[in-house]
């Protein structure tokens, strides 16, 4: 189920990785081919972005590395049908995922942000109790030479035999 209200066209979140035998300017063509899908089927594409090469997971038709692309757009649900089987059909795709995404108001991204902050706030607060409780430890180790020191002292008794 969607939250969508009538009359709205639904937001889409497509992800997908493109074979690495393709260099860098070889994939820009089929970034626009794939685009062009979008587009055609009366699409509105939102965000377009390149997340880089990465390593796969797991090798898919014998590649270990793609190149990952996110695309987020506007599409009617029949046009969607059309998009998904283009990007099946496509053998410089390796993968590729079509979510429903919901679109978030300025409150919500204002909100979500608030709440990014705090916790890397408290994941500073936690880091820095970390470093005094390390150098609290550091301070009840005891001083090699100490050591060396009540060795000495243990080995010159007479008593060890």
């Amino acid at each position: 189920m969607s939250k969508v209200k009538s009359g709205e066209t639904p937001h889409y979140e497509l992800l997908y990785i493109i074979s690495n035998k393709f260099s860098e300017d070889e994939v820009k063509p089929i970034i626009e081919k794939v685009n062009s899908f979008i587009l055609n089927n009366q699409g509105k594409i939102t965000l377009a972005e390149d997340l880089g090469k990465k390593r796969l997971a797991y090798p898919i038709k014998g590649f270990r590395y793609g190149y990952y692309f996110l695309t987020e757009f506007d599409l009617t649900g029949e046009s969607l049908i059309n998009v998904d089987r283009a990007l099946r059909m496509m053998n410089e795709v390796l993968r590729h995922q079509i979510i429903t995404k919901t679109v978030k108001t300025a409150e919500q991204i204002a909100q979500d942000k608030k709440i990014a902050e705090k916790i890397a706030a408290r994941n500073i607060k936690e880091e820095k109790e970390i470093k005094e409780k390390i150098k609290e430890t550091d301070k009840e180790k005891v001083d090699l030479k100490d050591l060396d020191e009540k060795l000495d002292k243990i080995l010159e008794t007479n008593d060890l035999l």
